[in-house]
Parts: C-alpha cells; structure tokens; sequence
C-alpha cells in the first residue's frame, strides 16, 4: 500500500507547502534555538578557560583531564583552525583528535610519555595561535576581569555555534517533529514508553510508541555482523498480532535542496538492511519538512520508500494508525 510515493501529481504542491511550513519556522523559532545554544556553549567555553587559568596555563595535564575542551580551544585562535588543520600543523595523530573531538575522551593505545608528547604538540599550537585581540590578557600578563573573561567567552562561543550552526538547526527542528507526532499519536489513543524502559522494538505493546530506538540488523556483506541502526519513531500499531513488526518513522527536515539529494541514498540502505534482516513485511517511511524536491522523492519513491508531509501529518492514520 502506497500513501504519498505513487501520487507524483501531488509531489510540487506538496514540496511548495513543505518550503514554506520550513521557512516559517526557521523565521521564527531558529534564532531562538541557536541562541540557546550559544548560552549553553557560552557556559562551556567559561569552564575552559577557568580551566586553563583563562588560556594562561595550557599545559598536557589539562588535556588530559579535560580531553573534550579540544573543540574550544581550537575557537581560541587566531585564525580558528578546523580539525584537520589542527592535526596538520600539530603534526599530531589524527586518531588522538578524533578521539578527543569526538568522544572525549583520550587515547588507549598510546604510552603515557607518547601521550603527552602528542597533547603538548596540541597545546603548543594553540598557545602560539592564542587570539590576542579577544584574549588581551595575554599581551600583558595582568589578571583579566569577569567582564573581559565573559566577552571572550562569548566571541568562542559565536565561533564554536557558527561552525556547527546547521546541526543546531536541524536538532531543533528534528525535536519538534518528533514533538508533532507525539501531539498526532496521543490525541489517538497511543502511549509513549519511557525513556528509561528497554524493550525491543518487536516486543512494545500495542498502541505504544517510542522514541529513538536502536533496532538491530544483520550486515551480509560484512559477513553477518550486527549492528543497531537508530529509528526516530517506533509504532506499535493498535491492531497489532503477535510477530507483528511496528511502523518505523524517520523524521527529516532540509533547509536547501542540495544537501538531501547528497543524503538520499541514506534512507535507501537503511531499508535494504531491515528488510534484509526482518523481511518485506517491515514498514519504513519517512516524516519530511522543508525542501524536498522530486528528484529527491523519485529516488526514495523507486526504492519502495514512502512518506508523509509534516504539513499533511494526518496521512499517518493511511499507514493503519
């Protein structure tokens, strides 16, 4: 049964009201939620600097306390340096900053002396790169004022949000669709399990839904390897028997047309992965918000993916809900 992927008719007026539903809200609630955000990094960036005797003592120990302040501190230079340049100029090993970039954490295999030989490579860097316009402290060695501590934290902060601007955005706007479905479901009937409550995704009860769920499949091409694929929305419909799977929901917001045809093939192997694990009784479609343009719904239409559009939200109850 199809609902959306074999009406193309609808495709255009449906893609111009989904821009528009997008554009709607990127004017009145993305602002707020960067600046949110930029509260939030502000807070970290001021913890890094306390930590660093406000970039004053950059020495490998505080790396290796703090390995995930890496970030920051690469916002603390003049000019800020990405990741890669980082590990080019440092002439340091891209696993040790990928490792403290990314998780946070440091390093396992290396000894404690080639440790630290790696983070004061780091430290040096960013010591010699120091921006002194935002950090004036360190031209004159005097004891910066909460005011002046709190300027600069923010300055970090604009670098560190600018840089991950299309992250926050899509976050936020990732949290209010699932917010939407939420609303939908439970003015159905439908119950939300909690967070804290593990159960597999073919075991939820009837008329229950959830959240973020990892669900397992089989990797044949790498020799039968299992992994967990993230599923933003699991449902178990109201009418489901025993053995039956629940409707699986991928909530997808664009704010341009290039980057989801660059996205596209994403969805296309997550679905050969369940299907080939659970079989072609298992339903996955797609939620979608901003734009979305034909290409990109005729190479998800020919791979038997089906969706439904935030402004036409009431298309779930055509998938049994």
């Amino acid at each position: 049964m199809a609902v959306n992927r074999d009406k193309p008719d609808r495709w255009k007026p449906d893609i111009a009201q989904s821009v528009d539903m997008y554009n709607t809200w990127f004017m009145n609630f993305a602002p707020q939620a960067f600046r949110e955000t930029r509260v939030k990094v502000t807070e970290v960036v001021a913890s890094t600097l306390k930590a660093t005797n406000n970039l004053k003592n950059l020495e490998p120990e505080i790396l290796r306390q703090n390995p995930g302040i890496l970030p920051t501190l690469r916002m603390c230079t003049c000019p800020p340096i990405a990741r890669d340049r980082l590990i080019g100029l440092a002439g340091v090993s891209k696993s040790v900053v990928d490792r403290m970039e990314v998780g946070g954490k440091l390093p396992v295999r290396l000894t404690s002396d080639r440790l630290d030989e790696e983070l004061r490579k780091i430290t040096n860097i960013v010591s010699r790169l120091a921006d002194r316009d935002i950090f004036t402290w360190l031209n004159t060695q005097q004891t910066p004022t909460e005011s002046e501590i709190y300027r600069a934290a923010t300055i970090v902060a604009d670098r560190l949000c600018g840089s991950s601007a299309d992250p926050i955005v899509r976050n936020a706007q990732e949290a209010r669709q699932l917010q939407e479905i939420a609303a939908w479901l439970n003015g159905r009937g439908y119950r939300q399990l909690p967070a804290a409550q593990r159960v597999r995704f073919n075991e939820m009860p009837p008329g229950t839904y959830s959240f973020r769920l990892n669900i397992p499949v089989n990797l044949s091409d790498e020799g039968g390897k299992t992994v967990n694929i993230p599923v933003d929305a699991v449902i178990m419909r109201k009418t489901a028997q025993y053995g039956d799977y629940p409707l699986l929901i991928e909530a997808k917001s664009a704010g341009d047309f290039t980057n989801v045809n660059k996205r596209r093939k994403e969805e296309a192997r997550k679905v050969q992965q369940l299907k080939a694990t659970y079989g072609n009784t298992i339903e996955f479609i797609l939620f979608l918000c901003g734009y979305f343009d034909s290409g990109y719904l005729g190479y998800e239409a020919a791979e038997g993916i089906d969706w439904v559009w935030e402004h036409r939200i009431d298309d779930l109850a055509e998938f049994r809900l």
